[in-house]
């Protein structure tokens, strides 16, 4: 199964820009991900038109958001237990936090967001992913997002940095 997953996206009017970056890059896809801070329902409504899309809110999201999206979500794929969290909270890091989060799920992978900043790392044997922004990098170099494969026989996993 092919997963795209982004998150901080950030945008407040105007879907557009979304609508080509998913038609450009998760055209191939079985599932979208998205860990939060949409800022618009009117990009939560897009995604939704996409097959197996799933969603938490972050901190930036309005009530209208998180009325129909949870702050965590867990699923079941292929065999692999899969926690999702925007990563925003209190003190601690952002990896941290998103870790701690799940810490009594037992998960395989967590997906987060918030800081922006693409990550793949692991943190006592749970795969961490972070998609830093396809729409909204902040003050890193490249726009991203990450394509996640799972096998019955293993995982690939690639963080994909976009120009513009």
């Amino acid at each position: 199964m092919r997963i795209g997953i982004i998150s901080d996206t950030h945008i407040h009017r105007h879907s557009e820009r979304l609508i080509e970056f998913v038609n450009r890059y998760m055209e191939n896809v079985d599932m979208i991900i998205h860990a939060g801070d949409f800022t618009s329902i009117e990009v939560v409504n897009v995604l939704m038109k996409y097959n197996n899309f799933i969603g938490v809110f972050g901190n930036n999201d309005n009530e209208s958001i998180r009325s129909v999206l949870r702050d965590k979500e867990i699923l079941r794929i292929m065999g692999y237990k899969i926690g999702i969290f925007h990563g925003h909270g209190e003190g601690k890091t952002t990896l941290e936090r998103a870790y701690d989060k799940f810490k009594e799920d037992r998960v395989d992978i967590i997906i987060f967001g918030h800081s922006h900043q693409p990550l793949i790392t692991t943190k006592n044997k749970t795969l961490m992913l972070n998609p830093g922004s396809p729409t909204y990098k902040r003050k890193g170099r490249w726009y991203s997002y990450i394509l996640l494969e799972l096998k019955e026989d293993g995982i690939n996993v690639a963080i994909k940095f976009l120009n513009k």
